[in-house]
């Protein structure tokens, strides 16, 4: 039994309602920041092209130091080519040997993941004088 003076006491809170329209505002910002994020991914991804292009780099240097010329492959320069996500590894570059002679070489690094479906593949190049390019920005 209630006496006279007592009454019913509620704690403040947030209604659901409140809660849900926070959470919407937030969820708004974070769509407007992914896009930013991206770029930033690509960036990260492009260093793995990087590095293996200078691998590359340094092996084709020491045939040519060996044989007097550059090759056109792998094997024979004893790359080990990882495969890449679309054949079940974990590898975001194709990596090839476009060119291949007496005096020069150069290899490639193509994406095989379009980080903003823009329809452009991030690619990388390398020659014989560690020119080390990004010929197609993603």
């Amino acid at each position: 039994m209630k006496s006279k003076g007592q009454q019913k006491q509620y704690l403040k809170a947030y209604s659901l309602t409140e809660i849900l329209i926070v959470l919407a505002i937030i969820g708004i910002l974070l769509m407007m920041v992914l896009p930013d994020q991206t770029s930033v991914v690509a960036q990260a991804k492009s260093i793995e092209a990087q590095k293996m292009l200078n691998h590359l780099y340094g092996l084709q240097k020491s045939y040519n130091y060996r044989f007097s010329k550059y090759s056109s492959s792998f094997e024979e320069l004893g790359f080990e080519k990882e495969l890449t996500i679309n054949e079940g590894g974990q590898a975001v570059f194709k990596i090839e040997i476009t060119d291949a002679s007496v005096n020069s070489f150069k290899a490639r690094a193509v994406s095989v993941k379009d980080y903003d479906d823009d329809g452009n593949f991030n690619t990388w190049e390398i020659d014989h004088r560690k020119i080390l390019i990004e010929t197609v920005k993603d």
